[in-house]
Order: C-alpha cells, then structure tokens, then sequence
C-alpha cells in the first residue's frame, strides 16, 4: 500500500468546513448545515480567518474564499464538489444522497449545483466586482418566469441607456 493509498484510507471522523463569512449564499448554507443532525462532527470555520490560517497554514487562504473547502480530521482536503458530497455524507438525513452524487452523473449534477453557486456569488474574486447580491429591481433589473432576468437600467434611463455616472451595470 502507498502513502497515497493509506491517506485516503483513513476514516473521517470530523470535518472542517472554511466559508465566505462575507457571502449571503454561505451564510446560508452556514446555517443550515449547523441546524442538520449529524453522523460526523462538522465545524463551521469562517475561511480566511486567523483560526483558519493558523490551523491550516498550508491551504492558499485566498483560495478558500472563493471555493467551498472543506478539512477532515486527518488532514484529508475536499473543494468544490467533492466539498459538498462529503458535507453531504456527514448529515444524517443526507447521506444517502451523498453515496449516489458520489459517482456517474451524481457528480455531475454537483458540480454544476457548485457552478451555479459561483455564478450568484460573482465567481473567484467577487469582492472586487458586483459582490453576488442578488438581482435588485432599484437597479433596473427585472424578473419574467419565461425569460428570467434582464437589466433595463434604473428607472429614469431612457432605453437602459444612462447618463456617465448615473448607473453602473453589473458585470455578468
């Protein structure tokens, strides 16, 4: 048996979970992974902290802002879909679930949960553009079923179209 094949052999028996504290997305999921019951411990460490860097000092802190990592016991790193599975397979009500997202098209349908995720946030380095808020109606934006979101800009410009400085849309 390699060292490869022993590391990821051992058993989980807790995980760290590293989120944006400043994402509303987060915050959420924060919480309701916090209100789930649990077969394995899960702490919820705020990513980019000075706990976090001082536990972890070799992850890259500024990675974890931006993609969802989670930490097990012995050291073992999850990102982006593998991330959420394992999270999922912590959960008591959730495991099972984990096990089929776990492989094939499960996969799949993770990852693009997690693109998805990105996509409302504003994607890696979101503080320094829109910020992933949300789609606001004060900023011209508006919401059909059919069609979903379109920007028009904000009400007195005149065909979306606004004077220098009055609006900025968003980067999408």
């Amino acid at each position: 048996m390699t060292a490869t094949e022993a590391r990821v052999r051992v058993p989980v028996r807790g995980l760290t979970v590293l989120y944006d504290a400043e994402c509303g997305l987060c915050a959420f999921l924060r919480d309701w992974i916090a209100r789930q019951r649990k077969l394995v411990p899960v702490e919820l460490l705020p990513a980019g902290s000075a706990e976090a860097r001082r536990r972890f000092p070799g992850l890259d802190h500024g990675a974890t802002l931006d993609e969802v990592t989670v930490v097990g016991d012995a050291g073992q790193v999850y990102r982006d879909a593998a991330a959420w599975i394992v999270v999922l397979w912590a959960l008591r009500e959730h495991r099972p679930l984990a096990h089929r997202l776990s492989h094939g098209s499960g996969t799949l349908v993770v990852r693009g949960a997690v693109l998805a995720a990105a996509q409302w946030r504003g994607g890696p380095g979101h503080r320094d553009r829109w910020g992933g808020q949300g789609y606001r109606r004060a900023d011209g934006w508006s919401y059909d079923p059919r069609h979903g979101w379109t920007y028009t800009g904000p009400a007195g410009c005149d065909g979306g179209a606004c004077a220098p400085g009055q609006a900025v849309s968003p980067a999408h």
